[in-house]
């Protein structure tokens, strides 16, 4: 088989496995709040960093060469986690989607002034055209927009920050400092919200969070393996295909439907991404390439990322 092809079918496994994360965050939403799956996600999520922590054998310490960058981006992360599992439980599952396929789009935005990216003509219009496809799911004016609505938009908004300051300062930063301050984060704000909103929960609903928990390695896994046998230009557009698996979840286990307006504002913010995607594939478009270098989904800071797996793992390969 092809390493493209091999690459393109663990990145469709990967982002399915993802999708079935997401209905267990969705469900799980529907019976208490965000801040207490997050923190149960989290410190069930400490035990990879650990193992990240005893294989980073580079020199160096826990204190971040860039301090304000790295804050900004741990309280990017926290906010990105609670908005989008905020948003899992209160909006259609492909709805949800079709406002986070936004991300490619902000983060091209953002990395003008952050990264001191370029955008020509042509990335111009497909980030015109990808706002226009989320105008056309959001329909202001047309419905009432709620909470929900825009804690869909602050999820990609915060999520595109977090990636594009990994891009900025990711090479400075050990990968470990850069995934242990989000999830030491989310620990304490998270924490700090249980007495308020903590609802006990029988066992099958900590199956459900062991499982989410294990959902998410697996994903990250497969992800791992698709980079490492393709390039980003192949593997990212597949992030797409949750859209088809959100709207068989969502009609197989919350009895949701796609409307047309999602349907359409969907297609155009997909194919504005993949344009996006494969301009930068083209060296002498982007030198930055910050949409193809992030590797991760939404960065809620409860997992490792993708890219510091990679990065282990092509170290101990050159050891």
């Amino acid at each position: 088989m092809h390493s493209n092809l091999r690459g393109a079918l663990l990145s469709l496994a990967s982002f399915g496995v993802y999708a079935t994360h997401d209905v267990l965050v969705k469900a799980l939403g529907a019976s208490y709040a965000p801040f207490q799956i997050i923190f149960f996600a989290g410190l069930l999520g400490f035990p990879l960093v650990t193992i990240l922590l005893m294989g980073d054998r580079t020199d160096g310490t826990l204190i971040p060469n860039h301090p304000w960058w790295t804050a900004i981006r741990t309280i990017s992360a926290v906010l990105t986690g609670l908005a989008g599992f905020y948003t899992f439980s209160v909006l259609p599952l492909a709805q949800c989607y079709a406002i986070f396929f936004a991300m490619p789009i902000l983060i091209t935005l953002l990395a003008i002034p952050i990264l001191g990216e370029r955008i020509g003509l042509h990335r111009g219009l497909a980030v015109a055209a990808g706002m226009g496809g989320v105008l056309i799911v959001l329909q202001p004016g047309t419905v009432d927009l709620g909470l929900g609505h825009l804690a869909a938009l602050s999820a990609a908004t915060f999520g595109a920050l977090t990636s594009v300051i990994v891009r900025k300062v990711g090479k400075a930063e050990r990968s470990i400092v850069l995934m242990l301050y989000p999830m030491v984060a989310n620990f304490l704000v998270m924490g700090a919200a249980m007495p308020f909103v903590y609802q006990p929960m029988p066992a099958e609903h900590l199956g459900l969070l062991a499982a989410m928990a294990a959902l998410g390695l697996i994903g990250g896994f497969l992800s791992i393996a698709a980079y490492r046998v393709a390039p980003a230009v192949i593997v990212a557009p597949m992030q797409y295909s949750q859209m088809l698996w959100a709207v068989f979840y969502g009609w197989l286990f919350f009895g949701e439907s796609l409307d047309w307006n999602t349907a359409l504002g969907s297609i155009v913010i997909i194919l504005s991404g993949i344009y996006i995607v494969l301009r930068e594939g083209t060296p002498a478009v982007s030198s930055n390439r910050p949409v193809l270098e992030n590797r991760s989904r939404i960065d809620t800071g409860m997992q490792p990322r993708v890219g510091a797996w990679l990065r282990l793992f092509e170290r101990r390969s050159a050891e």
